[in-house]
């Protein structure tokens, strides 16, 4: 099989390699990455790979190409870089070039959905990060590598370095999408995570438009009964931590989309971040952690440990495992239509409830918000915390406007009994620095409670409404003190909470001013009220 592939990369990509491995198996691929000095193996034998100079995604050196086919489908600005054709077709026949010794190709799919399944060819430099694309891709079975046919084209060179002034790249670094020729190209960076999200963009992209299937950036499980729940959120705001639960099926923890009657996982794997992470806390993905996992610039210690609090490399530390590295998981990843939505945000101001039930507008205006914060020690210069927004929870991966996602939500609101809800994972009794992280218990026990229909989340009687954000949410919850639901009880100066309170909610207004001219009054205006405030 390798001379066809061989001969296919020759004809139909102009690469002419040495050397080609195909579809290594893990051990094989683990083993080479140690022979290469490229990793080290742990005490359990878990792979560590350090990424290099980039330990996180370079959002401001993604690219799509401007041509027919795009220029008036993608929403360019700041988020959707244009680059030419003439110059891709140049940087491209560089990085095929500089792929002439020993390539690593992996045909694998994306999307678990029968109807929707995309075939993915990955080529990479180095071991390691073919070992990233086993875990994370759909693995086909030997019949379904015969007759392989690629729907798009991954080329990936972490060691080719672009110049800017010849190549029309702002960095070294680059990730550039091509939607005519389906070829997405990534040099100068080893952070795999960008293997990842522009395939997820590429989806962004084509399933919206083509199938009507709403791409999107959560998580998602099932329950006993077959009720499925959905968990929209950002880096850090718990997304993968909450859906990994014993007592449900995890779909996948990332990426999905939601067509007329189901939602399925886009990848065949998990990539957990892993700072602080202990097995009493999150079991299951502590216990993932094992041979065939691939652990990115984490620290080991003198009998090769790993040491998940020390992030001296980066606090973006991670892991990719194979999905079925976890006990509690839907085979195949598809769920029917949700019953829940959960809308994950980290607040580091401390002002909004711990959980709120979100009416339809509010749903799609916390959606098209996509809140969280930033906080000190998580990028330069960011001293307080610092709100955050990023459209639909994935704002860097969506290639059209953030409006047609949300519509597209509204319409499957529409057609659903769905229930949404804002979930607060972050600070109660006061701001990150004074107050304190809301404890993993106790947001689990609110899920758990909706997920259970738990008659104090199901009776309207029992919410109250906050004043500024106008969010309902509930007075009692079982296992929940009481005092946590309502955020200004936490507060020792109340005076201190309206004031942050309007601080945020006026970052709130400011953010969706533009967005205001393309949705209905009503959805504008299920925002937080800046003007006036009253007590409870």
């Amino acid at each position: 099989m390798e001379n066809s592939i061989i001969e296919d990369l020759k004809q139909n990509l102009g690469i002419y390699p040495a050397h080609l491995h195909y579809q290594l198996s893990p051990e094989e691929l683990q083993k080479q990455t140690v022979l290469l000095k490229m990793g080290r193996e742990a005490e359990d034998g878990t792979l560590t790979v350090r990424t290099g100079r980039f330990t996180g995604r370079s959002p401001k050196d993604r690219y799509i190409v401007k041509d027919d086919l795009t220029h008036d489908k993608v929403n360019w600005g700041t988020i959707n870089l244009p680059f030419q054709q003439k110059p891709f077709n140049l940087l491209y026949k560089e990085v095929v070039s500089y792929l002439k010794d020993t390539i690593y190709v992996r045909d694998c799919h994306a999307c678990a959905s029968h109807d929707f399944k995309v075939n993915v060819r990955v080529i990479n430099e180095f071991p390691w990060s073919n070992l990233f694309v086993y875990n994370m891709f759909l693995r086909p079975d030997l019949d379904e590598l015969h007759n392989f046919v690629a729907d798009w084209t991954v080329i990936n060179a972490p060691g080719f370095k672009a110049t800017p002034k010849i190549h029309h790249t702002a960095h070294e670094n680059f990730t550039i999408i091509n939607f005519t020729k389906r070829i997405i190209l990534i040099g100068g960076t080893g952070y795999t995570g960008e293997i990842k999200k522009g395939v997820f963009s590429a989806l962004n992209f084509t399933l919206p438009i083509f199938h009507n299937v709403l791409p999107m950036h959560c998580a998602a499980n099932v329950g006993s009964g077959g009720d499925t729940a959905i968990f929209f959120g950002l880096s850090g705001t718990g997304k993968t931590t909450l859906s990994t639960d014993s007592s449900r099926k995890l779909i996948g923890d990332d990426e999905h989309g939601w067509s007329t009657d189901e939602v399925f996982n886009f990848e065949g794997g998990c990539y957990a971040k892993v700072i602080d992470l202990n097995k009493y806390s999150e079991p299951e993905i502590f216990g993932a952690i094992k041979k065939g996992a691939l652990l990115e610039n984490v620290i080991l210690d003198s009998k090769g440990r790993v040491d998940f609090s020390d992030v001296s490399i980066t606090q973006n530390t991670r892991v990719s495992y194979p999905i079925d590295f976890l006990e509690s998981i839907q085979k195949p990843s598809v769920g029917g239509s949700p019953k829940n939505i959960f809308l994950l945000t980290a607040d580091a101001f401390g002002v909004l409830p711990p959980i709120s039930k979100l009416t339809k507008d509010q749903a799609a205006y916390y959606f098209i918000s996509g809140y969280t914060t930033k906080i000190a020690g998580t990028e330069n210069d960011v001293v307080e915390p610092e709100p955050s927004f990023s459209a639909c929870f994935g704002a860097p991966f969506l290639p059209l406007n953030p409006i047609q996602y949300a519509k597209m939500l509204v319409e499957k609101l529409d057609m659903t009994k769905t229930k949404v809800w804002l979930v607060n994972t972050g600070w109660t009794k006061g701001s990150y620095g004074t107050g304190s992280r809301i404890p993993l218990e106790h947001t689990r026990a609110m899920i758990k409670a909706v997920l259970n229909d738990d008659i104090d989340m199901l009776n309207i009687e029992n919410y109250s409404v906050h004043p500024v954000f106008n969010l309902r949410f509930p007075n009692r919850c079982t296992s929940v003190p009481q005092s946590l639901l309502n955020p200004i009880l936490n507060w020792t100066d109340q005076q201190d909470y309206t004031k942050t309170a309007i601080k945020l909610a006026q970052a709130f207004v400011d953010n969706f001013k533009t967005y205001e001219e393309q949705v209905s009054k009503s959805l504008s205006e299920s925002g937080p009220i800046t003007s006036t405030y009253n007590s409870y």
